[in-house]
């Protein structure tokens, strides 16, 4: 009978502990849906903490790099310096070919929109066959481009050479180097691509006095072929130290296609400068031309102008790419927003130059606000996208651009047939500038209510609600269209 009752309170007493420790559990669970496990949260605060080593680690951010950083400035420079000197081979075509209207500015005009319209073939192209081959192929077939331009004696031969080989060898030549900046910087990659960017610059004020004191004497063909050597060497140069970086561990979800537009923040920002950039070349096609037309009674270098928007252009390159390391986040877009702004109005200022010198100081913002956009796009792009997707966001992004990049010249050549004058033209040239600014100043802002709003749908997984008002995330926070937490939102909780 003791035995039975011992029995008996042993069954007790583990009755009692059993429901003990179901009572424990059950409110560990209730409780769950309130608040995050305290160790639950450093487990993932540490992972992040090794992940961001692990990330911190794989970037150079110096060393090898600054010899890709010199390699890329000639491939920029070489590219952009003949690009933005079509206003002056726009005038020798006009001597060559007695049949030239302005409207053919057409052949300028499609070989800057394949730089841009190729890009989202070269964004796969530099996925699969990496930035070095990808670059020197583009080189080599912008070179064999210009070379062949030399030789041909119409203007319909003149829109494949110039317009459609070197245009597309621009490109794949071009974005390589934007793709591998971001693979060997990451604290300074916006310095690394405001250098880029500004030594390049140095090509677009030594190329126009080149142009116009010693080629434009030997005539359209030997121009063209002493241009076909800046190409040749360029895939010399690249092919020697476009070397890639050890691939980073990456744990993400990643995407490609079109599926990078549904982030939300990328869709508008690509739109944005879309549209922006439909005045963006007209200066750069037909300011010579104005220049002539407008004081054709003084007697004015007018290749200076395409001076003084390469060496401002340079300054701004160099400067902003250094403000935008310092800029958190999606800040950055803050100041492209502001420069595209700028860059409008002065367009709308160039009919309203009476004076040369007037005309001078409009050029140099020009040069500005263009050194500004064009460094801060790869680090943006970085910003929304991350790492992996930022060479096809990218890519999608020139491709976007191409269409109205492309047509913006033609259609204020046409203007000027029709009117006899080029006013409306850069009036209106000044109008998609100003609407695409306006546009980007809406993003940071709506990119932070987004990740906040979809954070608070989750109180019980985040153990909390995120407040609109807390600080942007400092690196992207979407994956696969879905924002997840890194380590700065996982120690605020």
């Amino acid at each position: 009978m003791d035995s039975c009752q011992n029995r008996t309170g042993r069954s007790t007493e583990m009755t009692r502990k059993e429901q003990q420790s179901i009572d424990l559990k059950f409110g560990q669970n209730e409780s769950s849906t309130h608040k995050i496990d305290t160790q639950s949260v450093a487990t993932m605060e540490n992972n992040a903490s090794n992940m961001s080593t692990r990330q911190n680690s794989f970037f150079p951010d110096g060393g090898y790099g600054w010899l890709v950083v010199f390699a890329a400035t000639w491939c920029n420079g070489s590219i952009f310096a003949i690009q933005n000197s079509f206003s002056i081979l726009h005038v020798m075509l006009k001597v060559f070919f007695a049949d030239y209207r302005a409207k053919d500015t057409w052949i300028g005009a499609l070989s800057m929109g394949m730089v841009f319209l190729c890009s989202p073939l070269v964004s796969m192209s530099t996925d699969r066959f990496g930035c070095r081959a990808t670059a020197v192929g583009g080189s080599l077939v912008a070179f064999v481009g210009l070379l062949t331009g030399s030789f041909a004696k119409s203007l319909p031969l003149q829109y494949l050479t110039y317009g459609l080989l070197f245009g597309a060898g621009c490109s794949y030549s071009l974005q390589p180097t934007l793709v591998i900046l971001g693979q060997y910087f990451q604290r300074h990659l916006g310095l690394a691509n405001g250098l880029v960017t500004a030594g390049s610059s140095l090509f677009s004020v030594a190329l126009p006095v080149l142009l116009e004191e010693v080629l434009v004497p030997l005539g359209l063909e030997r121009t063209f072929q002493i241009l076909s050597v800046l190409p040749l060497t360029q895939a010399a140069l690249l092919g020697a130290t476009f070397r890639p970086p050890p691939t980073p561990e990456c744990h993400e979800n990643t995407f490609s296609g079109i599926r990078i537009f549904c982030v939300p923040s990328y869709r508008m920002w690509a739109f944005g400068v879309a549209i922006a950039v439909l005045g963006y070349f007209v200066p750069y096609v037909h300011l010579m031309s104005f220049v002539q037309e407008q004081f054709e009674d003084s007697e004015q270098k007018e290749w200076i102008l395409l001076v003084c928007i390469g060496a401002s252009s340079g300054v701004g390159r160099l400067v902003f790419g250094h403000v935008g390391d310092l800029l958190p986040g999606l800040n950055k877009i803050y100041l492209q927003a502001v420069s595209f702004m700028f860059l409008g109005l002065a367009s709308i200022l160039v009919p309203q130059c009476l004076t040369f010198e007037g005309l001078v100081v409009v050029c140099v913002l020009l040069g500005v606000c263009d050194g500004c956009l064009l460094t801060l796009m790869a680090p943006v792009a970085f910003e929304v996208l991350g790492v992996q997707r930022a060479s096809q966001g990218i890519g999608y992004l020139l491709g976007l651009m191409a269409l109205p990049m492309t047509a913006g010249p033609p259609l204020a050549g046409l203007l000027h047939d029709q009117l006899g004058n080029y006013c409306l033209a850069f009036y209106l040239a000044g109008v998609p500038p100003l609407i695409g600014g306006l546009l980007l100043l809406f993003i940071p802002r709506m990119h932070h209510h987004l990740w906040a709003s979809r954070a608070e749908m989750l109180p019980g997984l985040y153990g909390t609600k995120v407040r609109a008002e807390d600080s942007l995330p400092s690196q992207n926070i979407f994956t696969d269209g879905e924002p997840s937490l890194n380590k700065n939102e996982i120690t605020q909780l």
